[in-house]
């Protein structure tokens, strides 16, 4: 059966120039220690040397939201001093970062532009698929691709792009994407087979690092969908071959930091029926993959908060 498509061509997409911004430089935070009022985040900074001194893997997975709170630094810095193994993020972290690199700003209003019907089209974000279909055809991940174009080419403010350090570092910045979930794919020039190849890559690099995660550290900062079911799924993958060799992989820390209220005690979830058995990062990071033989922690606050205390606690007592 032939069902009709919407033709893309007829899109209009607009200069980012037009477009105003809500996010700008001056919310990207130096480098500067705070008090650390979480003390879970110092057990976990403890984890979290204990894994670079055993080998062990250190992953570090996001939404979009921590590149908004503008703490870029501290997370490059903890890259820089081999504490982190890899990112990973979804497809809207590759839209932020790409635009603070490339002009200093990012952010719309969607509640305007959504009426207008531009909400998304913008020209120079749009590179972004010209970037992952080229990485796609050299069978690169999308955050391979979208880290060696910003570092390599013309973006004033790359020193601030987590995907510039994760290439320059050879870091794995993975990218796992739903299509239709992010703007560039509403653009002309937008390849979903090359974003499914080049996210499916990524899945596997991150497996790869799980692979590895034995005495080491998983964290999920604000994503409560993407972060949870790619690491669900990478367990199993990780747990079927590692029962096949002998191995275990059971004996790591877990930390998510979000917004949402939990009880203190996050080792057993919450009951069906209750609209927080629905909330994964709980169920799934926090009980059900580490009930034999891992520990998990639960920080509420904003990232803002987090992430700098997380390097503070990470950079104290060394």
């Amino acid at each position: 059966m032939a069902f009709s498509r919407f033709d893309t061509s007829k899109i209009k997409v607009l200069p980012l120039g037009e477009r105003s911004h809500d996010l700008d430089l001056t919310v990207i935070r130096e480098l500067a220690p705070e008090e650390c009022a979480y003390p879970h985040l110092a057990t976990v900074t403890d984890r979290m040397r204990k894994a670079k001194e055993a080998g062990a893997s250190v992953i570090l997975m996001m939404g979009a939201h921590v590149i908004r709170a503008g703490v870029q630094r501290f997370i490059i810095d903890m890259m820089e001093q081999g504490y982190i193994s890899c990112l990973a993020g979804n497809g809207a972290c590759v839209i932020h970062d790409f635009e603070f690199a490339l002009i200093g700003q990012t952010t719309e209003s969607v509640a305007r532009y959504i009426r207008e019907g531009q909400f998304g089209l913008w020209q120079e974000t749009g590179r972004i698929n010209d970037v992952v279909r080229h990485g796609a055809a050299r069978d690169m991940g999308v955050g391979e691709a979208v880290g060696k174009a910003i570092h390599e080419g013309y973006f004033p403010y790359k020193d601030i792009s987590l995907f510039a350090a994760a290439h320059r570092l050879s870091i794995p910045f993975t990218v796992h994407v739903g299509m239709g979930s992010d703007i560039v794919h509403e653009h002309p020039n937008c390849d979903g087979a090359a974003w499914g190849k080049a996210s499916y890559t990524d899945f596997l690099y991150y497996t790869s690092v799980l692979d590895n995660v034995e005495n080491g550290v998983v964290m999920n900062f604000g994503s409560a969908i993407m972060a949870p079911e790619v690491y669900l799924k990478a367990l199993a993958m990780v747990r079927n071959v590692a029962a096949q060799e002998g191995r275990t992989v059971n004996r790591f820390t877990s930390l998510v930091c979000d917004l949402k209220n939990l009880p203190d005690n996050v080792s057993a979830e919450a009951p069906r029926g209750n609209p927080d058995y629905y909330f994964r990062p709980w169920k799934t990071m926090l009980v059900r993959t580490v009930d034999d033989g891992g520990e998990s922690f639960y920080v509420r606050a904003p990232h803002a908060e987090t992430v700098p205390q997380l390097w503070t606690a990470l950079n104290s007592n060394k």
